[in-house]
């Protein structure tokens, strides 16, 4: 029975349950400033589409990206060219070389395991008793817990979907889709990650945020398929690496 089910489900915490009074106290002001402002007439646009916007900017970061890359390897054959005899520059570059593998920096290679998460094939007008609609969807928590056991279970490279991260990657969802480095993703969500494959599968399964999420599997039918991979080719990492903020670890 669905109510027997919840007595050992643990909540997954919802973004929205924090989120919910702001939203509240700000769509409040929000009113009162629209309708000072507008008077009467329509403040509505057709440029506000939020998902043309958001699939126009996805565009426009991908070519963005390939831009970087172009100029990179332009500047790279450049430096070349132009130094091939200094050998200050040749110690740089070895060590450079040297770093950019723990950097995310360089293409990698080597076994891998794979998680993909998925909603749950329940249509939401037919929820078991007890069950709601946030319970049935893969949320950012659920693939940042995935993503933490992984790392710490001796992750060396990581892709989350078609893109190379590391370790100071933001992941998040609006919804039920991620955006990742400004590109939009729905679900299945697939997170394949390269290092010892038997030390990822023992730190996925002592996850206590991983465990949570197997209730729902269990309960629900969430998405969660774990296997591996003999052998996966990741690309140098295309995001910023410039921080913002940092503190140094005690």
């Amino acid at each position: 029975m669905p109510d027997q089910r919840l007595t050992w489900l643990t909540r997954r915490p919802s973004p929205w349950s924090a989120v919910v009074p702001v939203v509240a106290l700000c769509a409040g002001v929000l009113f009162a400033t629209s309708a000072s402002t507008a008077d009467g007439t329509n403040l509505r646009s057709g440029a506000s589409d939020l998902p043309d916007l958001i699939r126009g900017q996805t565009r426009e970061n991908a070519e963005a990206a390939d831009q970087v890359r172009s100029l990179q390897s332009d500047v790279d054959r450049l430096s070349a060219e132009r130094n091939p005899g200094d050998t200050q520059v040749a110690e740089l570059t070895k060590q450079a070389q040297a770093l950019a593998v723990e950097a995310g920096a360089s293409p990698v290679e080597g076994p891998a395991v794979v998680v993909e998460l998925d909603d749950a094939n329940i249509p939401s007008d037919q929820l078991p008793e007890g069950i709601e609609v946030d319970d049935i969807v893969v949320h950012q928590q659920d693939v940042q817990a995935v993503v933490n056991a992984l790392w710490a279970g001796g992750a060396e490279a990581m892709m989350l979907m078609d893109q190379r991260v590391i370790a100071t990657s933001a992941v998040r969802c609006v919804g039920n889709t991620l955006i990742l480095q400004g590109r939009v993703y729905s679900p299945p969500y697939v997170i394949t990650a390269i290092g010892d494959q038997g030390g990822m599968q023992r730190a996925l399964e002592d996850s206590r945020e991983v465990g949570i999420y197997r209730q729902y599997v269990d309960a629900i039918g969430l998405g969660y398929d774990v296997r591996e991979s003999p052998r996966r080719t990741f690309p140098a990492y295309a995001g910023s690496v410039n921080l913002e903020y940092a503190q140094a670890a005690r």
